[in-house]
């Protein structure tokens, strides 16, 4: 099992769950076996990459809309 070299912290770890795909948040809590492995893993990719990738890539042709 790979470990991560510095130890991420819960708010991290929290803000990567909350920055996944909500199908993927939802989709843990089927009853279907097949949809919640799916589920389960985009919600462990999303961590790991969210963990990883610190800072989400900024695309220079995207458009900042002001909110």
């Amino acid at each position: 099992m790979e470990r991560f070299a510095p130890e991420p912290s819960r708010a991290a770890i929290s803000s990567a769950i909350l920055a996944a795909p909500g199908w993927a948040r939802v989709g843990i809590t089927m009853p279907n076996d097949r949809l919640r492995e799916q589920a389960a893993e985009e919600l462990a990719r999303a961590i790991v990459d969210r963990l990883h990738h610190a800072e989400p890539s900024v695309d220079a042709d995207q458009l900042a809309l002001p909110i």
